[in-house]
């Protein structure tokens, strides 16, 4: 890296304002697990852990972390957001093992006034009085001038009034937010620009929203304004619309913003991303950047066809900076450059004429809207190629299948043996038992005998996560010899009666 590069630090706040999401709490040992996770693998400078006075367990959950991080060399590190309550946020954070505080208090005219209905002397008196406090009792404490956004916007002379105050006062850092996401880009650049300028000695962070999908913009715009530090969180997970997601900065930063650095480790972005998506419960959408499963996917064949020839449709975002593979989809869209790609994965080749044949099936899967995924290409080429060796002298070309409440399950079967056309209908135990009784009646006419059917076994892919396809193994006993059928559909009676046609065939 360039000794020019200035460093910009990360605190993350997932476990205090992404906690904020509606409908998310995590537990003690999830926001532990969360915090050890993001000091010791994510590299984050700085963690924003918890709001002081606002539960037992929120009490119990900050004592915890703050004993691991005492402990591990990362007690300066945690931070708790605190309010302008006399002692009672310090004596909190006292008995917590808390030694910074991020205090909150008023950064526009508009909330002075109307939220606290005071005046601007009176509430500086009264952060003066904490942040004493604080340092007396070797607390570090760092300011949150909530609304900041709309302060510069609307009484700036108030928001320069506040900083001309505190740039007197023994803080840490001053933490400019976007509290209701409704900056857009060139306001941020400017408005952080100005207050850099005039105050150059000063650490400030800044803090965005995502209420009109800007926060990454307004991340970047803050940056080259001179922004000392970043909030942001997990999966860009916050109130209302969230906050600006950690692993889409990184990314921002890293490829567009060469003149700073960061401490934070891209392999391991998607690895806390999926850890915190399974402690919320809050789904990262498919197409989120960096760590959405489909953003690393290929889907149109002509797109696979272009990265086998020099990586035509590759950016900068490569997979493997993350921790993450590229994949290539199976559905109506692919081609044979998708097909052939994951059949390299699986260390299979094909001949052109057969990978024509498995294109055809899983396009017409893909038709159907089922999922396949990779797991599920070796049935499919089993049952193309199995299906292409069998002469099929015996078409089954209708059938309706019925299940009714107290009724036995019935079949009617329309079936094609050698150009004969039967029409059945049957009664059974179950869907498939009914097929087959009617299968028997209309051979029992011809005056042939079926094989015994000896086991019959279902199966998907392994991992058991697509909804594409099953496959039913049916062994069958015929003169004394076994043999066995396969059936495939996402339907597991329509995939036995797909075994049971290729039985009929090869008898």
């Amino acid at each position: 890296m360039s000794l020019l590069q200035r460093s910009i630090e990360i605190m993350d706040t997932t476990l205090r304002d992404g906690e904020q999401t509606s409908g998310v709490s995590f537990s003690s040992s999830e926001k532990l697990t969360i915090a050890q996770l993001l000091l010791t693998e994510v590299k984050v400078d700085r963690l924003e852990i918890a709001s002081a006075r606002v539960s037992e367990g929120e009490f119990q959950a900050v004592k915890k972390i703050t004993e691991w991080a005492a402990a591990n060399g990362f007690i300066d590190k945690i931070e708790v957001l605190t309010f302008v309550d006399g002692a009672t946020s310090v004596d909190w954070m006292l008995q917590a093992g808390a030694r910074v505080m991020n205090l909150l208090t008023k950064g526009s005219l508009n909330h002075l006034t109307h939220q606290l209905k005071k005046t601007p002397a009176q509430h500086f008196k009264e952060v003066g009085e904490v942040i004493a406090l604080a340092q007396s009792n070797n607390i570090d404490c760092n300011v949150y001038l909530e609304d900041w956004s709309n302060g510069m916007r609307n009484s700036p002379e108030y928001v320069f009034q506040y900083l001309d105050f505190l740039s007197t006062q023994p803080v840490k850092r001053i933490l400019l937010p976007d509290t209701l996401g409704v900056l857009i880009p060139s306001e941020t650049g400017e408005y952080i620009a100005a207050i850099v300028k005039r105050y150059p000695t000063i650490h400030f962070d800044f803090h965005a929203h995502n209420d009109y999908d800007l926060s990454i913009a307004n991340v970047m715009e803050a940056v080259k304004a001179g922004a000392h530090g970043l909030h942001l969180t997990v999966n860009g997970m916050g109130e209302r619309a969230g906050n600006a997601p950690l692993a889409s900065a990184i990314a921002v930063l890293n490829d567009f913003m060469k003149e700073v650095k960061t401490n934070v480790v891209e392999k391991s972005l998607y690895k806390v991303s999926k850890l915190v998506e399974t402690f919320s419960g809050f789904r990262i959408a498919v197409n989120k950047p960096v760590v959405g499963e489909n953003v690393f996917t290929q889907t149109a064949g002509i797109h696979a066809d272009g990265d086998k020839k020099n990586s035509l449709y590759f950016n900068d975002l490569m997979p493997e900076r993350f921790g993450r593979q590229r994949k290539y989809a199976l559905g109506k869209t692919s081609g044979k450059a998708n097909i052939e790609n994951n059949l390299q994965e699986l260390g299979i080749q094909l001949s052109d004429a057969d990978l024509k044949k498995v294109t055809q099936r899983i396009i017409e899967l893909g038709d159907r809207k089922e999922v396949v995924t990779p797991s599920d290409l070796p049935y499919i080429i089993s049952d193309v190629l199995d299906s292409n060796s069998i002469e099929e002298k015996v078409q089954i070309e209708n059938y309706v299948l019925t299940h009714s409440k107290e009724l036995k399950p019935s079949v009617t079967l329309k079936i094609n043996v050698q150009g004969e056309v039967f029409e059945m209908h049957a009664q059974g135990d179950g869907q498939y038992d009914a097929f087959m009784n009617a299968l028997k009646l209309i051979y029992k006419k011809k005056k042939l005998e079926l094989p015994l059917l000896t086991d019959y076994a279902v199966r998907i892919p392994p991992g058991g996560k697509s909804d594409a396809l099953c496959e039913t193994i049916i062994t069958w006993t015929n003169n004394g010899k076994e043999f066995k059928t396969r059936g495939l559909d996402s339907d597991q009676t329509v995939s036995a009666i797909k075994a049971t046609q290729k039985m009929l065939n090869l008898i």
